[in-house]
C-alpha cells in the first residue's frame, strides 16, 4: 500500500525533470495524503502538469464516504479489473515524487514511520490510472490512483506491497498510447533496492495536518520513552 508521500522540490525543479509546463503555483509538499489534490502527468497532455484529486470513487459507490475511496490498485491484475482496465488502456499517468512513506510496527501498539527514497534524493514517479466523473452536483472531477507491487528487498523490511516506481525511460513508455499492454507489465515491477535508501522519519508525519520539510528529515532511534531526534 501507499498512502502518503512526499513532493518537496520546486516548480521549476518539477518542469525540468519532467520536461512539462506548470500553470499554476506550486508549493512543496511533504506529506501528500488521499483525496488531496495534486500534479500528475496524464497521457492525454504528456507536455504539462494537470492536477487531480488521489482516490478514484468505485463506479458502483459514487456517493461512497470519502473512507472508502480507492487508492491503490494492484498492478499485478489491474489490467484484468473491470473497474480499472478501461483506464489502464486509456487513462494512465504518473505521479511525480520524491519520496514515500511505511510505518514499521514494533510490538502491537508502537509503529515507526520510514521514509524512502531514489538514492540521490532525486525526483522519480509513480505508475497512475485515473479516471472522470460527474459529481452530484453536476462538475467533472478527476482523480487518480496508485499502482503498487511486490515489495523490493529494502522496502519488505517495512511493508508487503511498494508503489510502482518509474525511471525517465519508463516513464516515455508508460504516457506513450501506443504502448502495448505487455510492454505495459513489464514496467510494473518492484524498484531495484540498491538505488534506493530508508529511514525512520518524525511521528508527526502521522497527521495530515502537518506538511513541513522537519517530516522529511532522518530521526534517531526511539528511545525507550517513545522520543525521536530529528537530525539536521
Amino acid at each position: 500500500m501507499c498512502g502518503r508521500y512526499s513532493l518537496s522540490k520546486s516548480k521549476i525543479e518539477l518542469e525540468e525533470r519532467f520536461q512539462a509546463e506548470m500553470l499554476t503555483d506550486f508549493n512543496p509538499r511533504y506529506n501528500i495524503a488521499p483525496t488531496q489534490l495534486v500534479p500528475v502527468i496524464t497521457s492525454d497532455s504528456p507536455k504539462g502538469f494537470s492536477f487531480f484529486y488521489w482516490g478514484i470513487t468505485p463506479e458502483f459507490g459514487r456517493n461512497k464516504p470519502v473512507s472508502q475511496k480507492l487508492i491503490n490498485a494492484r498492478a499485478e491484475s489491474v489490467h484484468q479489473k473491470a473497474s480499472f482496465k478501461n483506464s489502464f488502456k486509456r487513462r494512465r499517468c504518473i505521479i511525480p515524487a520524491d519520496g514515500f512513506y511505511e510505518w514499521k510496527r514494533l510490538g502491537k501498539k508502537t509503529t515507526i514511520p520510514h521514509r524512502f527514497t531514489l538514492e540521490n534524493d532525486a525526483l522519480f514517479s509513480f505508475a497512475g490510472i485515473w479516471d472522470e466523473y460527474e459529481t452530484v452536483d453536476g462538475e467533472n472531477q478527476h482523480t487518480f490512483l496508485i499502482l503498487t507491487t511486490e515489495p523490493n528487498q529494502l522496502v519488505s523490511d517495512v511493508h508487503d506491497r511498494m508503489p510502482v516506481i518509474l525511471d525517465k525511460n519508463s516513464e516515455k513508455k508508460w504516457l506513450d498510447t501506443y504502448s502495448s499492454e505487455e510492454e505495459l507489465i513489464e514496467l510494473m515491477h518492484p524498484y531495484p533496492s540498491d538505488r534506493m535508501i530508508s529511514y525512520p522519519v518524525s511521528p508527526l508525519v502521522n497527521s495530515v495536518k502537518n506538511d513541513s520539510p522537519a517530516l522529511i528529515r532522518k530521526t534517531s532511534p526511539i528511545d525507550q520513552h517513545g522520543n525521536y531526534t530529528l537530525f539536521g
